[in-house]
């Protein structure tokens, strides 16, 4: 290795100290969505992503996962011959189709997710929402089926996990108080638990680099917001689709305790580790309103 290369080295581990000093015990919740794979072989942006969630918590991070898995929903059915419906962006799920929900995340991608961090030491644990009474639900209206809302979240299990050391892997699907089973939208729940466990950082992996003002226009992309900026942006119809339940969850987590939420291209190589240890950042990062629009490097991004 080169003097300089070696000097390279350490100038990003100089620059990353401070990030670690200051997020370390700090809870972090991330969202990994299916989509986030986009562009990607899935081997590959999988085994990144882990490699990433290991290090945050080699250095005393606290992380959590939260993932859905909508393609992989979507494939199963089609193999089966059943047809998706979508209805503002939620998936009409009857009874047959929560089925194919409960066996794709729980059986499917929640296990791919647990495997991927396990290969570098056992400390990953799949759990799903309807584990411990951990997420309760109701139906979110009777013409989607089962489609939930979150009522509750009950983080004792996960307090668990992390307090001896693990990283949660979170599938989403939550029961009501009869054990009927929903799924219910991943950006919704990674919410709801970063707002429950009182997290220092909500994170939502997409295939997108982030908020734009103008949807085509990359120079437009927005670095820093507040919640009251982007209920301006979702009123005036820039933020849409499917792009709302994110920035809703953004919205009340920051309003209801949770420090910083960003919005991230999960597509770029180890982008966990360069938004939490570079001074720069990147993609979009959701601030309370009351937050000083200076943010000191000490602060974290």
């Amino acid at each position: 290795m080169s003097a300089v290369r070696a000097g390279e080295r350490a100038a990003v581990l100089v620059e990353a100290l401070p990030y670690i000093q200051r997020f370390a015990g700090q809870v972090v919740v991330v969202k990994y969505g299916g989509n986030a794979l986009a562009g990607a072989s899935d081997d590959d942006a999988l085994a990144l992503f882990a490699e990433d969630l290991v290090l945050m918590r080699a250095v005393g991070m606290r992380p959590v996962v939260v993932h859905g898995g909508g393609p992989q929903i979507s494939d199963l059915m089609q193999r089966l011959g059943k047809v998706t419906e979508f209805r503002n962006g939620l998936r009409v799920t009857d009874a047959e189709t929560v089925d194919i929900a409960r066996m794709v995340l729980i059986g499917q991608v929640n296990p791919q997710l647990v495997a991927a961090v396990n290969v570098h030491g056992p400390i990953a644990v799949g759990v799903s929402g309807e584990d411990a009474g951990l997420i309760k639900a109701v139906a979110r209206d009777p013409e989607l089926g089962f489609v939930g809302d979150v009522t509750a979240v009950n983080p004792t299990i996960l307090e668990g996990l992390l307090a001896n050391g693990f990283v949660p892997v979170v599938a989403t699907i939550g029961t009501d108080d009869r054990g009927q089973a929903y799924n219910i939208n991943a950006d919704t729940v990674a919410g709801a638990i970063a707002e429950a466990l009182h997290a220092e950082k909500l994170v939502y992996l997409t295939d997108i680099e982030g908020l734009r003002r103008v949807v085509d226009d990359p120079a437009s992309l927005i670095r820093q917001t507040t919640p009251d900026e982007l209920d301006e942006l979702v009123a005036e119809g820039i933020i849409a689709g499917g792009m709302i339940p994110k920035v809703a969850s953004c919205v009340q987590a920051v309003r209801h305790g949770v420090r910083r939420a960003h919005i991230l291209d999960g597509r770029i190589p180890h982008v966990l580790l360069l938004e939490i240890f570079t001074d720069e950042g990147i993609g979009t990062m959701v601030r309370s309103t009351d937050t000083d629009h200076t943010i000191s490097p000490l602060e974290g991004p």
